[in-house]
């Protein structure tokens, strides 16, 4: 038998030889909260390394505007949560009328536990015309406890 061994695919950055948007030019964030220690910046600008993390539990919304209709083909997201078991739920919506109506890209579900799976990765391949903005709403444990809102990385292309 023939065999080789394969460097396992790497989950805890975000992927390499895409042109991601430039969204510190191009979009304007909202949030429903910050920790002033993990600012949005963090989460979706390249070479920042703590994300973005809310300041309360309960669900949180980030909202980027952009100045002009974007095409986007490909949404990757990921989240990481290192120490708390927690199932949370995401909702990606996008919005072709600056925010007056909203169309859902995936709603999500992820369990999170410290002995195992501690990131969640979401690689979403889209055709999108016209989006003035794109709203990610997050329920950080659907079971209602404290557990705070994060996003490690959001990176659109």
């Amino acid at each position: 038998m023939r065999k080789r061994i394969i460097p396992p695919v790497k989950q805890d950055a975000s992927p390499t030889g895409e042109n991601w948007l430039d969204l510190e030019r191009l979009a304007q964030a909202e949030i429903t909260s910050e920790d002033a220690a993990y600012p949005i910046e963090s989460a979706l600008l390249p070479g920042q390394v703590s994300g973005w993390r809310a300041t309360e539990p309960g669900e949180q919304t980030i909202r980027l505007f952009f100045a002009h209709p974007q095409r986007l083909r490909r949404i990757w997201l990921q989240f990481v949560e290192p120490v708390t078991e927690r199932t949370q739920e995401f909702v990606l919506r996008w919005s072709p009328d600056g925010g007056q109506s909203f169309r859902e890209i995936v709603r999500q579900q992820w369990n999170f536990s410290p002995q195992g799976a501690t990131c969640q990765t979401e690689d979403h391949r889209v055709d999108l015309m016209g989006v003035t903005v794109l709203e990610l709403s997050i329920i950080p444990d659907i079971s209602r406890g404290n557990a705070l809102a994060s996003l490690a990385q959001l990176r659109l292309a």
